[in-house]
């Protein structure tokens, strides 16, 4: 179900400030690009912590170092340099966007001794070869009209030894019906996967590459509320938020990162986040 996007253009959004206080500034919302603080955002927001806050177990599963440099590919409102940062204390992450205005806005709200900002072509990444212990990328892949070059320049910024997590929105789910390679609905995405279309891409633009897929799904509440009310997607969908029946404003607000579970990406998950080990070496032999 695509999102409808958000007439509340340069709408003022709260968001957490490094010292853990919270700081005011403007940032355009366009429907894509999500954030702390906003409370008609709060589902997809939660929704897109989820899987940054399974990056440090993926990470851990792979190698026992603590990684010292991560990436943000595509960092939008800026916010994950600070969940990540929290999970590994004392390293430096930092956030590249193409938007100036979200780039400047992620400074602005994030940045401090352990986060920066860049702004920067996603295909063309203004960073050296073997920058980044992890490299991350949430949200962004189906924002992408040259996903080949994309994949290859975040495994081209990722050390040997090194690890690539990057997360998409299931096809299947998100634009029931929508064939594969077909023109997605959603005026902000260039192509949508499924997660045999998604591990087979993964396996081509990076040859010989260990790819490993998980599902983002609804934990047992959403699920719920979801056989009783109707799938939340099509809940918020149906109306701009200031006509948000009082039950799906009241589920939006109280949605939390638990409320959505990891597990298999099956046919039926929301969101694919793939996990692949060393990709370095698929573009450096």
């Amino acid at each position: 179900m695509p999102r409808p996007r958000d007439a509340h253009h340069g709408v003022t959004r709260t968001a957490f400030a490094p010292a853990g206080g919270f700081v005011t500034t403007p940032l355009t919302l366009t429907g894509e690009r999500t954030g702390p603080g906003i409370w008609h955002e709060n589902y997809w927001f939660r929704r897109h912590e989820v899987a940054y806050a399974a990056v440090p177990g993926f990470v851990a599963a792979l190698t026992s170092r603590a990684p010292s440099t991560v990436l943000d590919a595509g960092s939008g409102e800026g916010y994950a340099a600070e969940l990540l940062g929290r999970a590994w204390p004392g390293s430096r992450v930092v956030g590249v966007d193409y938007d100036a205005a979200a780039t400047a806005h992620a400074a602005r709200a994030h940045a401090g001794e352990h986060a920066a900002y860049l702004r920067g072509a996603l295909t063309a990444l203004p960073v050296a070869d073997a920058m980044f212990d992890v490299t991350v990328s949430m949200q962004v892949l189906e924002h992408i009209w040259t996903p080949e070059e994309f994949v290859r320049e975040l495994a081209r910024v990722t050390r040997p030894g090194g690890a690539l997590v990057l997360s998409t929105p299931n096809r299947l789910t998100f634009s029931p019906g929508l064939g594969r390679r077909e023109v997605p609905a959603n005026a902000y995405h260039c192509r949508e996967y499924d997660a045999t279309e998604l591990a087979g891409e993964l396996a081509r633009w990076l040859p010989g590459a260990q790819v490993t897929l998980h599902g983002v799904h609804h934990g047992g509440r959403l699920t719920d509320w979801a056989q009783a009310h109707g799938p939340v997607e099509e809940a918020l969908a149906a109306a701009q938020p200031a006509g948000w029946p009082a039950v799906v404003r009241a589920l939006v607000e109280s949605v939390t990162a638990q409320d959505f579970a990891l597990g298999e990406a099956s046919d039926d998950c929301l969101d694919l986040v793939a996990v692949v080990a060393n990709p370095a070496r698929t573009v450096r032999g």
